[in-house]
């Protein structure tokens, strides 16, 4: 496996954490590189971890995690929506949405990266190096997420007050879609 097969691996892994991201920045009020960064930290170091994880755990309980990612990420994705939606409706709170607390940042990172780890039990199984695997993964991630939170931050600008409502049932879609499998 060449290094742009592990990139367009990085790319394809990223594409949850960058829906996640661009919600996140449609909940926010203007720009803030700062979030962006974090998000992007999150994002990246979970989607750079789990391969290893994979790798480690190797192809002995693969099947175990192949049959439940879909229903971890459904259910913290579909958490994490429900509470933008919530938030939403509620003119006297704050943001859900651009949260970036420990708690809410982990449970994305975790439904967004969950199948990377199936990602790194497949690595293990074709002795793919994975320290430069993963590197470059959590980079890729990294450098998506980032963008999604800008990107979704143009887009909340505009339609402020329906931002967080949507980004709460692109979540609760995008755990239907893992939970399907599709």
């Amino acid at each position: 496996m060449t290094y742009t097969d592990i990139f367009l691996i990085g790319v394809g892994l990223s594409m949850d954490a960058f829906a996640v991201s661009i919600c996140k920045g449609m909940a926010m009020q203007g720009f803030r590189p700062g979030k962006a960064l974090v998000i992007g930290m999150w994002f990246g170091a979970f989607q750079g971890i789990m391969p290893v994880l994979g790798f480690l755990l190797g192809s002995a309980v693969s099947g175990l995690i192949s049959r439940y990612a879909g229903v971890v990420a459904f259910v913290l994705l579909l958490i994490i929506g429900l509470g933008m939606i919530r938030e939403s409706r509620d003119e006297d709170s704050g943001s859900y949405g651009d949260d970036t607390s420990f708690s809410v940042m982990l449970a994305a990172s975790v439904a967004t990266s969950i199948d990377a780890l199936s990602v790194g039990v497949t690595f293990s199984a074709y002795s793919i190096r994975i320290i430069p695997s993963a590197v470059m993964i959590a980079a890729t991630t990294f450098i998506i997420s980032f963008a999604g939170v800008k990107i979704g931050s143009v887009f909340g600008d505009r339609f402020k007050s329906r931002a967080e409502l949507l980004g709460g049932v692109i979540l609760i879609l995008i755990g239907i879609k893992l939970l399907l499998g599709i």
